[in-house]
């Protein structure tokens, strides 16, 4: 049955210990730019103005809370002791890679955040989501838990709404969340096809210079609990990991009818893409393939023309690729991007953003954000308070320039000051977003 839903984003806030750390192997970016120093207070503003680029065209948009860095409570869990100050001076001087871990600001890619069912395509007619659990990086792997608390506030109705525990976080079961996950649909209210790309099999050798972050079980595991519809399993091509699409929405997206993928992004693309007919119900899906001719891999992950957002802007019947601005500055990623857009395809136009702190790090505007397909009565049992608005993009634009420096490299944030700087910060957003009194650790402790 179909009923009118519209595709929201949450995006996740950035945090005020956004840094340069190379703490994900795989993820070029983040590796190149390792030790330099991160400008936290445009990292958060950047974010702001893309999702009020995104609701000023008209589709709902939704914030994420930072989560709590530096992760002292996980320090502590590690032996380390003392004032939460000493503790994390101490974790600096004697193991700097777990340090560096408990500081990361890596929440703000809510891609990974969860995978998300809409109540179409659910068995119960709940819309679902299970937080990943990230375990491939340790600095991923502690987010799960806080994601859910998050998850929770902006969802509370547990009549419309399903929010599940991670699963158990263990590499046969390795989740990334909604970066290996594409849903494809005539429209957003109908019944779709869920297409979940895993890397590698739980009990698979792996011998890859880099991970293959999602395992087959996992992605499995997520479709029975949720009890999805149009269920398609796609293995990601080994070639593209190995050549740093540590996941698929680095070569892959999609939206409403239209996939739009590069040429390796599955390992066997016929036979994906006609699982893919085969599973869509009352529509034809549209496929636009990009060749590694006319983009090779290295620039469809230098430029992440892919890791854009694909949308439908309301009253218009084509498509809008919402791209960073590193695919109009790359000749063949904008040539792509160009000659796609003045065809008569499904993807009518191109427009680009600045999120250059989040590229510089590995994560692109589709990163930035997860999606959710939300029915009118599901609409309208969100958190009023996390619903980005101009007044709420005016007081996070205030609050960020009241609390965020403009210059951090890894050194500074052994600095215990900075510390005291976030918990503040986040003390007040707490207030702004009504997340309610013991919504981060520190303020239950």
């Amino acid at each position: 049955m179909t009923s009118p839903a519209v595709e929201a984003n949450a995006d996740g806030l950035i945090g005020p210990t956004h840094s340069y750390a190379g703490l994900s192997p795989g993820n070029l970016a983040s590796s190149l730019n390792k030790g330099e120093a991160s400008n936290p207070r445009a990292a958060v503003l950047q974010g702001l103005e893309k999702m009020k680029l995104l609701a000023d065209l008209g589709l709902p948009q939704f914030v994420l809370p930072p989560h709590e860095r530096p992760d002292i409570g996980f320090l502590r869990s590690l032996g380390f002791a003392g004032s939460d100050g000493q503790v994390l001076e101490t974790a600096w001087k004697q193991a700097p890679s777990l340090a560096a871990a408990a500081c990361s600001a890596s929440p703000m890619w809510a891609a990974n955040a969860a995978t998300v069912t809409p109540s179409a395509d659910s068995a119960d007619g709940r819309l679902h989501f299970t937080p990943a659990n990230l375990v491939t990086n340790l600095h991923r792997s502690l987010e799960h838990a806080q994601t859910k608390r998050a998850l929770d506030a902006l969802f509370p109705d547990p009549a419309r709404f399903a929010v599940h525990d991670a699963l158990p976080s263990v590499g046969h079961l390795a989740d990334e969340g909604a970066a290996n996950h594409v849903r494809l649909c005539a429209d957003h209210g109908s019944a779709g096809v869920n297409l979940l790309v895993w890397g590698r099999e739980a009990w698979e050798g792996w011998d890859g210079p880099y991970p293959a972050r999602q395992t087959r079980e996992a992605s499995e595991a997520l479709a029975r609990r949720h009890g999805a519809s149009g269920v398609v399993l796609a293995r990601q091509g080994k070639a593209a990991i190995a050549g740093g699409t540590f996941h698929n929405d680095v070569v892959c997206v999609g939206a409403l009818d239209t996939l739009f993928f590069h040429e390796l992004a599955f390992e066997d693309t016929a036979a994906t893409l006609e699982a893919v007919r085969r599973a869509a119900d009352g529509f034809e899906p549209k496929f636009v393939e990009v060749s590694a001719t006319d983009l090779p891999l290295a620039d469809a992950i230098s430029s992440y023309l892919f890791n854009s957002m694909l949308i439908r802007i309301p009253g218009e019947d084509r498509l809008t690729l919402i791209c960073p601005t590193e695919t109009e500055e790359n000749p063949r990623s904008r040539a792509v991007a160009e000659r796609i857009a003045g065809s008569n395809g499904p993807i009518g136009q191109v427009r680009y953003v600045d999120v250059r702190q989040s590229m510089r790090n590995g994560g692109g505007p589709a990163c930035l954000r997860l999606r959710v397909v939300l029915n009118e009565a599901e609409l309208a049992a969100t958190s009023d308070a996390m619903r980005f608005t101009p007044a709420l993009h005016a007081k996070l634009n205030e609050w960020a320039g009241r609390h965020y420096r403009d210059e951090l490299t890894p050194r500074d944030l052994a600095d215990p000051q900075l510390l005291e700087e976030s918990r503040g910060a986040l003390d007040e957003l707490t207030g702004i977003l009504s997340l309610g009194s013991g919504f981060y650790p520190f303020q239950r402790s």
